[in-house]
């Protein structure tokens, strides 16, 4: 058990170990992830609510520093940046010189990643691996992350994280994961251990022993936050989706509403898509090549000889079915956590759990 008044010395620890400390922020009025040196760094008694196409912060009094969900940041931005530069060139008046770019690979410690958050850098893990077996740059830089989960303790109305095995709380991923306790009287953390990594630095820290009563208060968290879980998916009709409902006209009527802005891509913790642009400077000296995310929802996406997908229907039928369906494919496994953000932050509201019911529910529906 790790007393509040002690946190302090988990993050000094994590420093002292070469790690950059990355955690939840509050600003601008949202839950957004950065460099933080110490525990009032944290959103202190902060909670968050989320709907279908909305997001609030808000106050509810409690000494916590994680009575939030999760904000519209995942943590893939730190093992899958947004932008990396792949390689440059430079001209001279004989010569052109090309230089590869290293990936960086700094030391990070991630605090406060939720159970499915954990299972979401899992699955990019394996899908990076899938195409650079044992050399991906995505591996190099996870293998650099030292991952400290919290329990979710009040899940969002947009969770649906128990449908798809990775949360409230995290089984295994991480280095440590804690579990937070916070009432007027009492806040502390019961810890635990996930790796090697983890059980050093817990040595270093000033932990008393856990009681029955730690363990039973820590337990009824995790048994509470499954309670309050509104949202749930059906694994198996999701699988089958791809094959079951190709042409079902309920994917026009989504296109009506969706914006094709690819908001519930960029959210997504397990979406990895990417595209290459090359840049040159106006007087033709340089140029280089950067790795930048992309969007299936993009009218461009996929390219080749013209345009792919016309329509935004034929679209969002791409990201969902790959996402819930055809992933099993690929990869053996679904490609969704049930973070809920793709269903709080898409502008029309669009709830895939919602969408994946009506599919399934129609038994009328073309084959």
């Amino acid at each position: 058990m790790l007393p509040a008044q002690e946190f302090d010395l988990l993050l000094g620890t994590l420093a002292k170990a070469g790690y950059e400390l990355v955690g939840p922020t509050l600003r601008h009025g949202v839950i957004g992830l950065g460099v933080i040196e110490r525990a009032e760094d944290l959103p202190k008694g902060v909670a968050d609510e989320h709907a279908p196409g909305n997001y609030r912060v808000r106050s509810d009094g409690s000494p916590g520093w994680f009575g939030y969900v999760v904000g519209q940041e995942s943590w893939k931005r730190y093992l899958f940046p947004p932008e990396q530069t792949l390689f440059r060139a430079e001209r001279d008046e004989h010569v052109v010189r090309f230089a590869g770019e290293t990936p960086e690979t700094r030391r990070r410690a991630l605090l406060g990643v939720r159970g499915c958050d954990v299972a979401a850098i899992a699955k990019q893990a394996r899908v990076f691996d899938a195409y650079d077996p044992g050399s991906s740059a995505y591996g190099a830089a996870l293998a650099q992350t030292f991952v400290v989960a919290i329990d979710c303790s009040h899940p969002a109305a947009t969770c649906f994280c128990t449908s798809m095995g990775s949360g409230p709380a995290a089984d295994e991923g991480f280095d440590l994961a804690l579990t937070e306790i916070a009432s007027d009287t009492e806040h502390y953390f019961v810890l635990r251990t996930g790796s090697a990594s983890g059980r050093r630095i817990a040595e270093k820290l000033t932990l008393e022993p856990a009681t029955r009563l730690h363990r039973e208060a820590a337990s009824a968290v995790s048994g509470r936050a499954v309670e309050l879980i509104e949202r749930g998916l059906d694994k198996q009709a999701a699988k089958r989706l791809h094959a079951d409902h190709p042409e079902h006209p309920r994917w026009e009527t989504i296109g009506d509403r969706c914006l094709s802005c690819g908001n519930c891509t960029m959210v997504c913790p397990t979406c990895f898509c990417s595209r290459r642009e090359d840049t040159i400077t106006i007087d033709g000296t340089s140029a280089e090549q950067r790795l930048v995310w992309d969007s299936c929802f993009n009218r461009d996406f996929s390219l080749a000889g013209g345009i792919v997908r016309e329509s935004i229907a034929s679209r969002y039928r791409q990201w969902m079915t790959h996402k819930l369906s055809t992933w099993h494919e690929q990869f053996g496994e679904s490609g969704c956590v049930g973070c809920g953000r793709c269903i709080t932050w898409c502008p029309a509201g669009i709830d895939i759990t919602q969408e994946l019911a009506a599919m399934a529910g129609d038994r009328g529906a073309p084959p």
